[in-house]
């Protein structure tokens, strides 16, 4: 016989309500309308406290709402906790009997705090790839593009990209294995090159991972791709400015390591040849006229034509051109902004235009070789001044004597050709000095500097030994010819008188000859010697003409003549 659940006690009215609550897992509660609480179990005991405390107004709303409609009424409701908010779920389902309302809670603060997480995760990813140079892509199971970054790649707009394949967009894709973008493996940092969408390359560095179904089959991939290209053109820039700074010591290296600065550009021209891989070179000083003239060859010249009209184009930038065959590069010297010199290497026409690396490492080696050139230039004038007569520009006597002499009796020696030394000594230069000054006695210096150079050939010898005296050399010449250049020079002198410090005592010369043979075997010392003994003897017999001194191993005694030669 069923009991009349009306009809039951109060108390076991509780029982059941507490035995009904006890069994959900969460928080439950009885309420009425007014939202005061009836019962609870342990999972609600601090929601009824807060309840019951006014502290949970937002429940109580919902509460009053349900009882109110007469339906299930729910909501978020956020309570305070002790580090942080709690978000509970709250359903208040009202009870046919008793106008009560069962009220249940879920906690759902950890659910919302990683969606939140979540959210801002996705946020964080999504942002992160708009704003990264890098790009992300996405491969569907077809082998097409089915994701870019919305901001594209390679000048490429994202919807340009999205359903092409991967191929059409990679140069040499045939020498990838995997091709990233298709790979069934994961793979880190390969480097490709691209095209972009300009034509142009673009070097990039990919990472992928591929996409598997539940089976294990292939589904795709996804990855990240990194324009890489600038990187990759600093490095090879800085690779190229090494190489240059490398080749450039190498060829400053050399030149510095030769001593003899006339050998210098000789150096430098073979040095700069193999270094740039020329098949020639020529170096090149220039005049008191400015004309180009060339101070060291280098290579093969064949065909090469002549340079001076393209050198004469030269303004300070490096030239390129066609000569013959060749294809040359050439560039100005300068030292202290002006020209001094040009450089010039040439290759075979047929390898195309130079690289810019040689126009800029040619004209790296102009600039060092402008200083070369100074210092040869210097060089050159230290040694024409210590080899020179300040007055007539002559050779002095240490370098008549010392290095013209020797070399040439070493090829007369060698040739076997005769050859002739005057030795001349002004006669009464004192007295012009005395009676119309130093700068007459210059006067007539170089007026006989002037007559001695009239009568003598370029390969001949002219040196001033100091104060009126000077030597002649007559290279290669016959004896015959020697004694008429000789009675030439007797007559020419009378033109000296004009200087004479007074009538009774005229401005002449005296002359002393030597032959030189080289069957004899004599010593230029004793060529010398012959050649001063001959002049003093004309001295004391009078001045004013010349004497032939006798052979070697003879008395100088004037020859057998009683007197000085004269016209």
């Amino acid at each position: 016989m069923l009991k009349n659940r009306a009809n039951d006690h109060p108390r076991d009215q509780a029982v059941d309500r507490g035995a009904l609550l006890a069994g959900y897992p969460g928080a439950a509660l009885l309420a009425r309308g007014d939202g005061s609480v009836v019962a609870a179990n342990a999972q609600a005991a601090g929601l009824k406290e807060l309840i019951e405390r006014g502290q949970a107004p937002e429940i109580a709303a919902l509460i009053g709402r349900a009882a109110e409609e007469g339906r299930i009424a729910s909501g978020a409701v956020a309570l305070p906790g002790a580090k942080e908010k709690k978000v509970l779920e709250v359903t208040a389902l009202p009870l046919a009997a008793g106008g009560e309302l069962l009220v249940i809670a879920r906690d759902m603060t950890m659910e919302r705090n990683l969606r939140s997480v979540l959210v801002e995760s996705r946020q964080r990813y999504k942002d992160l790839v708009e704003v990264s140079s890098d790009f992300a892509w996405e491969i569907d199971p077809q082998g097409r593009f089915a994701f870019v970054s919305p901001r594209g790649a390679l000048g490429y707009k994202a919807e340009d990209l999205v359903e092409r394949r991967p191929e059409e967009f990679v140069t040499d894709p045939d020498s990838y294995s995997p091709l990233p973008f298709l790979s069934d493996r994961p793979l880190e940092n390969v480097e490709m090159w691209m095209r972009r969408a300009d034509g142009s390359v673009a070097c990039v560095i990919i990472s992928c991972l591929p996409l598997l179904a539940e089976d294990g089959s292939w589904h795709g991939a996804r990855g990240i791709c990194r324009d890489i290209t600038e990187e990759r053109e600093r490095e090879a820039a800085l690779a190229r400015a090494r190489n240059r700074e490398q080749l450039l010591n190498y060829i400053v290296s050399t030149i510095r390591d030769e001593v003899e600065p006339t050998n210098m550009l000789t150096t430098a021209a073979g040095a700069t040849a193999r270094a740039l891989g020329a098949a020639g070179c020529n170096i090149y000083r220039q005049d008191e006229s400015g004309a180009f003239v060339a101070a060291a060859r280098y290579g093969n010249t064949e065909g090469l034509g002549e340079l001076d009209d393209f050198l004469s184009r030269l303004d300070g930038e490096v030239l390129e051109f066609e000569a013959g065959r060749w294809r040359v590069l050439a560039a100005a010297t300068h030292y202290r902004k002006s020209v001094n010199g040009a450089i010039c290497m040439w290759r075979d026409a047929a390898k195309g235009p130079w690289e810019d690396d040689n126009l800029i490492l040619i004209g790296d080696v102009a600039n060092q070789l402008g200083i070369a050139n100074e210092q040869i230039a210097i060089h050159e004038r230290i040694v024409k001044l210590s080899r020179t007569d300040a007055l007539t520009g002559l050779l002095n006597r240490r370098a008549f004597f010392e290095e013209e002499l020797p070399r040439r009796q070493s090829r007369l020696d060698r040739s076997g050709f005769t050859a002739t030394l005057l030795y001349l000594d002004l006669d009464n230069f004192k007295l012009v000095n005395d009676v119309h000054g130093h700068q007459r006695g210059d006067e007539a210096i170089l007026f006989l500097r002037d007559m001695l150079m009239k009568h003598s050939r370029p390969i001949d010898v002219i040196a001033r030994l100091g104060g009126d005296e000077f030597a002649v050399w007559l290279d290669g010449i016959t004896p015959e010819v020697a004694v008429k250049r000789v009675e030439e020079l007797v007559v020419t002198a009378r033109e000296l008188e004009q200087f004479s410090g007074d009538a009774d005592h005229p401005l002449g010369v005296s002359i002393g000859v030597a032959m030189y043979d080289p069957n004899r075997s004599e010593s230029m010392t004793d060529l010398i010697a012959r050649a001063d003994g001959a002049m003093y003897v004309v001295k004391r017999a009078g001045k004013g003409g010349y004497i032939i001194a006798p052979p070697p191993g003879t008395a100088p005694d004037g020859g057998g003549d009683d007197g000085p030669n004269e016209e």
